[in-house]
């Protein structure tokens, strides 16, 4: 019985399995993108027609700002499946000090670009603190 389990998760059917998964997170990672893309774009096509518009966009310049956060977070989750997938690729599959070096690259610019992607949705840091708005009459 035991013999049978060592002979299905042999090295070439985990190799397989992992290629499959790598593969899969890549695919939901660009779907992602691409479904997001085209949320964010027909939800300004929606409230530019003035179909929808939220209590939080206002002008034309709310509408851009809405945009680009729909599709920087979209963007963000795209990344960071890729990330995973370039991970299991690399450590599951190709274990070579090639392939971990140039994951390492990979994962440093996506790190960058999901920075600068927060920065520009959030309009800050991600470690620094939100200041609340001031209240009238306050300082």
């Amino acid at each position: 019985m035991l013999a049978d389990w060592g002979a299905m998760l042999s090295d070439a059917f985990m190799l397989e399995i992992a290629v499959t998964v790598a593969k899969l997170f890549e695919l939901v990672g660009m779907g992602v993108i691409v479904i997001g893309t085209v949320f964010a774009i027909g939800k300004l096509a929606l409230s530019v027609t003035g179909v929808t518009r939220t209590e939080e966009v206002a002008g034309d310049r709310d509408l851009v700002s809405a945009f680009r956060k729909t599709l920087g977070r979209s963007i963000l989750t795209g990344l960071e499946l890729l990330v995973a997938a370039d991970i299991i690729r690399t450590v599951a599959v190709e274990p070579t000090m090639e392939s971990v070096l140039v994951l390492g690259l990979i994962v440093i610019i996506r790190t960058f670009l999901s920075f600068s992607l927060e920065v520009e949705i959030e309009g800050h840091w991600p470690w620094q603190k939100v200041r609340a708005p001031a209240k009238d009459g306050e300082d």
